[in-house]
């Protein structure tokens, strides 16, 4: 549960404006994220989403008499990687504790989690919104079991219980409330996806729920202490995370100016009408009666394993951008766009490594056509990067094609559709197809004279008002077929016209 222990800062942000003046919003964050692994936290029953109903069950998952739980190694080691992901303390023993509540779904009528030992303490995610850097704490990361999933759509008089997911490693990671805006809240989740990915530790798909977050909302005047709280359960879109944010921070404030006073509650956020409902009273940590459980024995690491794991990390996003901005010269916006899919940044790097078997090195431009070409036709395609018709080799060669000048920017355009529509090898298109650009100075030549010569008055025309060149520039263009090299177009006419 979301510590409400806050630093207070100097000068409230993100204020929001009431009949009775304005009001400052809390935000704290309990991400479910479902662990990548093959098997379950205590089974060896699989994790593969979209099997038939009670198929991927285990005599542990369904709670069988006599059942005993054994940890999963390869959970433990995601847990520790995202908590050295997250520049957090890694608690060398740890205990599993059981929650009581009573539920259909929850076979055993407890689930195992973590309560007050851990196996990841403190740690922060740094995020940036309008332009301002910020550090969101992170409280702790512990491991519990999901529960299974009721049914209710599929008889009008009964209810179905599918426990596949009864089991599942989940990761909960509980941010301080340090968030102050929805946009903070979504810049945060969409932060720590990023992290996750990059670490392989989950996959952060929403739409299958292995990433949903619990979004605890309280709201007070600027300087007061801290308001009740009210948390919103199982919001699984970014999006729905701003949305329920803005909807339940407006409500506590009506409610409070009209004299009213906020009930700590659970809440549902409703997508289709925008607004979040009243669920259940909410629970405190004493209701669930923690106790640990007497089926593990704490689990207890070495430093040695820890650090083993932390030499295997990969580079993360901060660092990629960093390094994006220092080694290719990329703009604080472009890193942030290419870095913020695992996928997306590779694509890149692999491109640029392409175009410099031309002997160029075309890093800003490659940045350019990944984030407006490539990522504009895939958003109007509907897929992702890695189902690209184009790949990063092709967008390479293209980029060197324009580095060396054998095609045009106008001209690598129509390359480009044609490489994403047809496939093929850039440069053997541009030979086949004749696309080259004409460096030939003497034949630019002649197409320039042939044009002045047959429009005199736009010559005078252009000597008296020197923009008028751009219209000799696309004449010459169009008279070559968009294949003279534009700069030398520009010079032979600015000779020509005496501009």
């Amino acid at each position: 549960m979301s510590s409400q222990k806050v630093k207070e800062k100097s000068k409230p942000t993100n204020l929001l404006a009431g009949a009775t003046g304005d009001w400052e919003v809390i935000v704290g964050m309990e991400v479910h994220a479902q662990v990548a692994s093959n098997a379950k936290l205590f089974s060896g029953a699989s994790t593969a989403f979209g099997a038939e109903p009670n198929s991927h069950v285990s005599l542990v998952d369904a709670a069988m008499p006599g059942m005993l739980p054994v940890i999963n190694k390869e959970c433990v080691a995601q847990a520790i990687r995202t908590g050295l992901g997250l520049k957090a303390q890694i608690n060398l023993k740890s205990v599993f504790d059981r929650k009581n509540y009573f539920y259909p779904d929850l076979p055993q009528g407890y689930q195992i989690s973590q309560y007050k030992q851990p196996v990841v303490g403190e740690g922060e995610v740094e995020i940036d919104v309008d332009g301002e850097t910020m550090k969101i704490g992170i409280e702790r990361l512990h491991l519990e079991q999901d529960a299974g999933k009721s049914l209710h759509d599929q008889h009008p008089d009964y209810s179905y219980v599918d426990l596949n997911r009864s089991g599942v490693a989940l990761m909960e990671i509980v941010s301080k409330p340090d968030l102050r805006s929805s946009k903070q809240a979504q810049a945060y989740v969409t932060k720590l996806r990023s992290i996750l990915r990059y670490l392989g530790t989950c996959d952060g798909d929403m739409e299958k729920g292995n990433l949903r977050a619990d979004v605890n909302v309280s709201v007070r005047k600027p300087g007061d202490k801290l308001g009740t709280r009210c948390e919103i359960k199982n919001v699984n879109s970014i999006r729905f995370i701003g949305q329920a944010i803005e909807y339940e921070a407006r409500r506590q404030i009506d409610i409070i100016e009209d004299g009213g006073t906020i009930d700590q509650e659970t809440r549902l956020f409703d997508s289709a009408k925008g607004e979040t409902r009243s669920m259940r009273s909410k629970e405190e940590a004493h209701d669930y009666r923690y106790f640990p459980d007497p089926d593990l024995l704490p689990l207890e690491l070495t430093q040695d394993y820890v650090d083993s794991l932390k030499s295997n990390l990969p580079e993360l996003p901060d660092e990629k951008r960093s390094r994006f901005m220092k080694t290719f010269g990329l703009s604080a916006y472009d890193a942030d766009v290419l870095v913020a899919e695992k996928a997306l940044a590779d694509f890149f790097e692999r491109a640029c490594l392409s175009s410099r078997d031309h002997g160029v090195s075309a890093t800003s431009l490659i940045a350019s056509w990944v984030i407006n070409a490539v990522l504009g036709r895939l958003n109007k395609d509907g897929i992702t990067i890695d189902q690209s018709p184009i790949s990063p080799k092709q967008l390479g060669d293209i980029a060197g094609l324009i580095g060396t000048g054998e095609i045009s920017g106008k001209i690598a355009k129509d390359l480009f559709e044609i490489v994403w529509t047809e496939g093929g090898d850039p440069a053997d298109i541009v030979e086949k197809r004749g696309m080259k650009q004409v460096t030939d100075t003497g034949a630019i030549e002649k197409a320039v004279d042939e044009i002045i010569a047959a429009n005199p008055e736009k010559v005078e025309q252009a000597k008296a008002k020197p923009s008028m060149l751009g219209w000799f520039v696309g004449q010459v263009m169009k008279a070559t077929g968009g294949k003279a090299n534009p700069a030398a177009v520009n010079e032979i006419l600015k000779t020509k016209l005496g501009i």
